[in-house]
C-alpha cells in the first residue's frame, strides 16, 4: 500500500483530500504544517507527497527543495492556490511531477496522483534496471555486453566473500581492473589493495617483494623490509601473471595461503596476518597444472572463485563505448579536437581481431590523437594494420524478420547438401572451418547481408562474422 502525505494547513481542504482517495489502495499522513512535514519525512518513507505552497510557517519550496535534496524518491504533487506560471516553472525545477491550483476537482486529483505513482514506479523500474542489470560503467570498466555482465555479477558476488580469486584471460582484458574492482567493492576497501606483477620482478627477489626480509638476509639487504603480505594487512594481495612464479616459491605461497602465516626471508619469527588473495594469469591454468609447471594443491587453494574476463573481440557494442571513452581522455589530454568516429572506422573497430584487446584499443585511440586533429575520426587516419580491413558497415539499428519472412528467406536460399560434407573415408571429410565458413555464408544469404541478425540466429558474436568475413573477402580478393 502507498503512503501518501498531504501537506495542507486548511483543515478543510485537507479533509476533503482524504475523502477524495478514501477509495484508493493509499495509506493518508496529514501534517499542518511545513516543519512537521520535514519531520514526517525524516521517520517515515512517503510514495508521494500532497503540497501545499503556503504554509503558516515556511514556504513549501522549501519541503519540496529538501525532498530533491535527499533524493526520497517519492512523487511530489503540487496543490496550492497561489496558480502563477513562475511558480509551476519553480516547482517543477525543483522536482515535482504535476501542478494542480485549487480548488481541484476529485477526478483530476486522482489521475494525477495515479500517474504521478506509475511514472515513479517506473522511474525506479529503470534504474534498477541500469544499476543492477544492465551496468555500463562499473567499477572502471566500461560496456555492458552480456560477457561483461557476468563478469559484474561475478565481481558482485565475490566482493561480500573471504575466498581466494582466480581472474584468467588474455592480455589487456582487464584482469587487475577486475581484481581492484572486487577489493572496492568488499569491506576491505578501506585497507590496502598492493599488487605484484610475478613477471615483472626477478625470480631470486619474487621472495622478498612479497613476504619482506630481514637486515643482512642476503647482499644488499641493508635494512629490514616489509613485503607486499604485509603491507596489505586487512586489504587484498593482488599476484598477477601467477603463472610466472617461480616452483618452490608455489610451496611457500601454499602455506601462507593455508595458514595466513609467513616468515621473512632470513628471518626466525612467524608473521600472521589477515589478508584475501586474488591471482590472475593469461595462461591456461589447468594445462600449466598438467605441465607440471604449477603446483596442483596450490591451484586448487586459490581456484575457489574463478572469473574469466572475455577477450574485446567478444564484447560486440562495447568496443566503441570504450574507443569512445578513450577519444575523449585523450583529446582532452592533447588538447585536440576530436568528437567522434565516423562509420567507417566503427565498422572496422568492430571488425578487426584486437590481439591486444583493451590495451591494444587504447594505443590505437592515442596514435589516433596524437598524430592527427580535426573533428571526426575516418579511416584513413587509422594506423596499422587497422588500415588494411574494409568491412560493411555496421547498421546503427537492427529490425529482426518476422518467422514468417526469415522462413521464406530460408526456403530460397542455396541448400546445403549434407552428402557432400558428410565424407565416408579420412580423405572426403570436410574440415571444420570451412563447415563454419558455409554455415556463416549461408546465414548471410538467408538474412540478405545483416551481420547482426546472423549473429543473432547463429549465436555468434558479430564481431566474429566481421572479423572472418573480412579475412574470406581478402583472401578472395588475393584469388
Amino acid at each position: 500500500m502507498s503512503q501518501i502525505l498531504i501537506v495542507e494547513d486548511d483543515k478543510n481542504m485537507a479533509a476533503l483530500f482524504e475523502e477524495f482517495l478514501k477509495k484508493e489502495p493509499y495509506k493518508i499522513t496529514i501534517v499542518p504544517n511545513g516543519q512537521s512535514a520535514l519531520d514526517a519525512l525524516g521517520n517515515s518513507s512517503f510514495s508521494a507527497v500532497l503540497l501545499d505552497l503556503k504554509l503558516p510557517d515556511m514556504e513549501g519550496f522549501q519541503v519540496l527543495k529538501y525532498i530533491n535534496d535527499k533524493a526520497m524518491g517519492c512523487a511530489v504533487v503540487v496543490v496550492t492556490g497561489q496558480g502563477s506560471m513562475g511558480n509551476a516553472i519553480e516547482a517543477m525545477k525543483l522536482g515535482a511531477r504535476d501542478f494542480l491550483v485549487k480548488p481541484t476537482d476529485k477526478n483530476r486529483l486522482v489521475t494525477t496522483l495515479r500517474n504521478a505513482l506509475e511514472n515513479q514506479e517506473l522511474q525506479h523500474v529503470v534504474e534498477t534496471y541500469q544499476k543492477k542489470i544492465d551496468l555500463r560503467d562499473y567499477c572502471g570498466f566500461i560496456g555492458s555486453s552480456l560477457p561483461m555482465q557476468e563478469v559484474y555479477r561475478i565481481i558482485e558476488a565475490a566482493s561480500s566473500s573471504k575466498a581466494s580469486v582466480f581472474i584468467t584471460g588474455e592480455s589487456g582484458t582487464g584482469k587487475e581492473v577486475c581484481a581492484e574492482a572486487i577489493h572496492t567493492q568488499s569491506q576491505r576497501k578501506n585497507k590496502t589493495f598492493c599488487a605484484i606483477n610475478c613477471a615483472a620482478i626477478p625470480r631470486d627477489l619474487m621472495e622478498s617483494e612479497i613476504f619482506g626480509h630481514v637486515k643482512g638476509a642476503f647482499t644488499g639487504a641493508n635494512v629490514d623490509r616489509d613485503g607486499a603480505a604485509s603491507r596489505a594487512h586487512g586489504g587484498t594481495l593482488f599476484l598477477d601473471e601467477i603463472g610466472e612464479m617461480d616452483f618452490d616459491l608455489q610451496t611457500k605461497l601454499l602455506r601462507f595461503v593455508q595458514t595466513g602465516t609467513f616468515m621473512k626471508v632470513g628471518g626466525s619469527k612467524e608473521i600472521s596476518v589477515d589478508v584475501r588473495i586474488i591471482c590472475a594469469t593469461n595462461r591456461n591454468p589447468m594445462e600449466e597444472v598438467q605441465a607440471g609447471r604449477f603446483r596442483e594443491d596450490l591451484y586448487y587453494r586459490l581456484h575457489v572463485l574463478p572469473i574469466h574476463m572475455p577477450p574485446l573481440r567478444d564484447r560486440d557494442s562495447d568496443i566503441i563505448q570504450i574507443a569512445a571513452f578513450f577519444l575523449k581522455t585523450h583529446v582532452a589530454e592533447e588538447n585536440k579536437k576530436f568528437e567522434e568516429f565516423d562509420e567507417d572506422v566503427r565498422a572496422i573497430f568492430m571488425a578487426y581481431d584486437w590481439p591486444g584487446n583493451v590495451r591494444q584499443l587504447q594505443n590505437v585511440v592515442r596514435n589516433i590523437v596524437v598524430l592527427n586533429d580535426g573533428e571526426v575520426v575516418s579511416a584513413n587516419l587509422l594506423p596499422a594494420p587497422l588500415n588494411d580491413i574494409t568491412p560493411d558497415y555496421v547498421p546503427a539499428k537492427i529490425k529482426m524478420p518476422t518467422q514468417s519472412v526469415l522462413q521464406t528467406a530460408i526456403q530460397s536460399a542455396p541448400q546445403i547438401n549434407t552428402a557432400s560434407i558428410l565424407g565416408e573415408t579420412p580423405a572426403t571429410l570436410v574440415r571444420m572451418d570451412a563447415l563454419e565458413r558455409l554455415a556463416i555464408e549461408n546465414a548471410i544469404h538467408v538474412c540478405k547481408g545483416s551481420i547482426p541478425e546472423v549473429a543473432h540466429y547463429l549465436g555468434l558474436s558479430a564481431a566474429t562474422i566481421y572479423r572472418k568475413k573480412a579475412v574470406w573477402d581478402k583472401d578472395n580478393a588475393v584469388h
